[in-house]
């Protein structure tokens, strides 16, 4: 049995965001599907993992509803996921501004500029200036960016606003920005954000990093993995061992390169995840922090 991974979102006005969910989850539940969706007045947000058909007849079905919606498909499963979680909020992506963002049935209104992965190239050859702008929280442009890329002191998307408020970008308001994040779902919201904060010229990228994965490998503007977020933690466009493959992350307690996440052993007190060597993880299974606090306890 062959089994993929589903990728989407869509934005377009959702009436009865209720509703969606309960169709959703039973739509999911008769496919036998795993994965994380979520509903709101915006639009949808999904990664679904299961058997190759079921995911096809999901896809078609969802369709129905969120028309022109594009999925992307990955290697994975089900076993990737270890539940089915559909939710309904406020926002598919959580910035804490739900009243800021526009949304009409051709998706958000005033975002930045899509550009196809051959765009971003052009773009970055004819002007230098270009800056690559990360979209995603700090912890996952550990193992993997665009290359000279700035990266925004971010734990979590809602860290977002008070960032961008903060003056500390004002540099970039007068140059072309290339905002970026795995699928393309963050910068939808985040460019139209930025739009709203005086940055004049805003792009993203169509389809996010993974779009331009898939184009380019290892030969393109992208360095290292990229975090995804289900038991892989991790997923690489090219083989490891090409010698254009640029290993960014490194193990927390020796420093040795590694792009594999761990989930702190000190749980439920700490919910960290932390880059770790095999070696370092058998020996020492805590995050940093709490490595250092036992070691001061000592």
């Amino acid at each position: 049995m062959t089994s993929k991974i589903l990728l989407y979102y869509k934005f377009q006005p959702v009436a009865d965001p209720e509703a969606v969910r309960l169709w959703q989850r039973d739509l999911c539940e008769g496919l036998d599907l795993r994965g994380r969706i979520i509903v709101s007045p915006h639009g949808i947000n999904g990664t679904v993992g299961g058997d190759i058909d079921a995911c096809k007849a999901y896809a078609r079905k969802t369709r129905e509803y969120f028309r022109g919606i594009e999925y992307k498909w990955s290697e994975g499963g089900k076993e990737d996921f270890p539940k089915l979680s559909v939710k309904a909020r406020e926002e598919i992506v959580s910035f804490g501004a739900p009243e800021e963002l526009r949304v009409d049935e051709h998706g958000v209104v005033g975002g930045g500029t899509h550009l196809s992965p051959e765009e971003v190239n052009t773009l970055i050859d004819a002007r230098p200036d270009a800056v690559f702008f990360d979209g995603r929280n700090t912890r996952e442009a550990q193992i993997g960016r665009f290359k000279n890329a700035v990266v925004p002191d971010v734990d979590t998307t809602h860290d977002f606003i008070a960032e961008l408020d903060s003056g500390k970008y004002d540099w970039m308001k007068d140059k072309p920005v290339i905002s970026y994040c795995t699928g393309g779902i963050r910068c939808e919201v985040l460019s139209s954000l930025m739009i709203n904060r005086g940055f004049r010229e805003v792009y993203q990228i169509d389809g996010g990093i993974v779009r331009y994965g898939e184009k380019y490998g290892n030969d393109g503007l992208w360095e290292g993995s990229l975090y995804v977020f289900d038991k892989r933690m991790h997923t690489e466009f090219g083989a490891p061992d090409d010698p254009n493959f640029v290993q960014l992350g490194h193990c927390v307690h020796c420093g040795e390169a590694t792009n594999q996440f761990y989930n702190c052993a000190n749980e439920p007190e700490c919910r960290a995840q932390y880059l770790s060597c095999p070696a370092c993880r058998d020996e020492k299974p805590l995050c940093g922090e709490c490595a250092k606090e036992g070691q001061a306890e000592r």
